[in-house]
């Protein structure tokens, strides 16, 4: 007899079948049973009925939540279904019989829910969110690939800063001082000049004192690079990117999102082109709303929220002042005081997702800023290489995952977007 994973149920009506996972929910219901089986790719109900197997429908009564069994049974269509199909049971068997559950089927608070990470990751929602995720890394994964881009990885133990040193991870490496990165970034402007186009996939760390529902202590990024890029270039690539992302999540995962509750028809009004504001004009647009914010100061949560609920789409803000943001950015040939940069909002408040620019390729004005921002030089050595070997105008960004599947998701927090989030106060489990 077959194996079938839940999702691939419907392909079988009229088989008979075995199915692998774990007993969800159960009740009972006069002289029939219903039992609510998971494995990992969705939930199926199964029916009992004590007039057709006395034995096992008594058996049954003893399942506890979260017991992992091998069942087989039958599929029927049943269009009432999240599944569309449901299992009649034939026979089943306890492989590990679980203890009293302690995440049951009512509310929990988030403290608890985040102590049992390890537990709470089981539950539909939680398991939507994860399969999500997966598919959005793999289409991130599949649109640079199609583009030529090379996956090159970058290091996790870094001598040196890439976006600020107060929010540094530092590390004893042999006695030495080193940090977690923050970014691979500039290595992936070595690389970009060996390969052309490539891109990172991987961890990032940033020791920020915030406690919102946007921050993780440890999060995922993907990072592009690409040699002969330029500004324009740049920004096409991020928004083909993001849009490939949206359709590819409503393509996959309808049934997914449907059991987030997520209002589907505000992913399918992301269009191309992603509108584009400056910083500028944007601050204007804030200070009319009564925003008290200078020309020169970052943009906060309040200030992306109010400026990215105009839009439908994921909003670009370029040319950024300078002096706010970070030591390889471009400056814009107009207009020096600001930068050939862009960070990218998502919509309905979920702040930004991606941050890129084009970076200095001029040696002589990457050493001044590199001074301007009180760095050491000779750490930066290897770094000012590139431009004295062979230079060339180019661009990259990164993708913070999280904020990205939270999004897509439209969930409230980005600890529910990783599987096992670190936080301001928590690194357990």
């Amino acid at each position: 007899m077959e194996w079938v994973l839940v999702k691939n149920l419907k392909d079988h009506v009229g088989s008979e079948v075995e199915l692998r996972g774990w007993v969800y929910n159960q009740r009972a219901s006069g002289k029939i049973r219903f039992i609510i089986l998971r494995d990992g790719t969705g939930t199926v109900q199964c029916v009992l009925v004590k007039a057709e197997n006395p034995g096992l429908f008594e058996k049954a009564a003893d399942l506890t939540q979260e017991s992992s069994v091998i069942l087989t049974g039958s599929i029927r269509e049943e269009p009432r279904s999240p599944s569309g199909v449901e299992i009649t049971l034939n026979s089943f068997i306890i492989i590990g019989r679980a203890d009293p559950y302690p995440i049951t089927l009512k509310e929990h608070g988030v403290d608890f829910l985040s102590e049992n990470r390890h537990l709470w990751i089981r539950t539909p929602r939680q398991s939507a969110i994860l399969r999500i995720r997966s598919t959005a890394e793999q289409a991130c994964r599949e649109f640079l690939h199609g583009r030529d881009f090379v996956l090159a990885d970058s290091p996790i133990i870094t001598p040196a800063a890439c976006e600020g040193t107060s929010t540094l991870f530092e590390i004893s490496y042999h006695e030495e001082k080193a940090y977690l990165s923050q970014s691979g970034q500039l290595y992936n402007e070595a690389t970009a000049m060996a390969l052309n186009r490539i891109f990172c996939f991987g961890p990032t760390f940033r020791a920020e004192k915030s406690k919102t529902r946007r921050h993780l202590m440890e999060f995922w990024m993907l990072e592009a690079e690409a040699a002969f890029f330029e500004f324009e270039d740049n920004l096409k690539l991020q928004e083909e990117l993001v849009f490939h992302l949206v359709r590819t999540v409503l393509d996959r995962h309808s049934q997914d999102l449907r059991l987030l509750n997520r209002d589907i028809e505000k992913l399918e009004a992301v269009s191309l082109p992603f509108p584009r504001v400056s910083y500028t004009d944007a601050l204007k647009l804030l200070i009319s709303e009564g925003h008290q914010i200078q020309w020169g100061e970052d943009f906060g949560a309040p200030q992306e929220t109010a400026i990215s609920e105009k839009y439908q789409s994921p909003v670009f803000i370029t040319h950024f002042p300078a002096g706010i943001k970070a030591f390889y950015m471009e400056p814009d040939p107009a207009n020096p005081e600001v930068i050939l940069g862009a960070d990218m909002l998502a919509p309905e408040g979920y702040g930004e997702i991606i941050g890129g620019s084009q970076r200095i390729s001029d040696p002589d004005l990457l050493r001044k800023k590199i001074a301007e921002h009180n760095l050491p030089v000779d750490t930066f050595s290897w770094y000012l290489d590139l431009r004295r070997y062979g230079t060339v105008p180019h661009s990259g960004f990164g993708l913070g995952i999280e904020r990205t599947v939270a999004w897509l998701c439209g969930i409230e927090h980005v600890r529910e977007a990783i599987p096992f989030p670190r936080t301001l106060y928590r690194m357990y489990p």
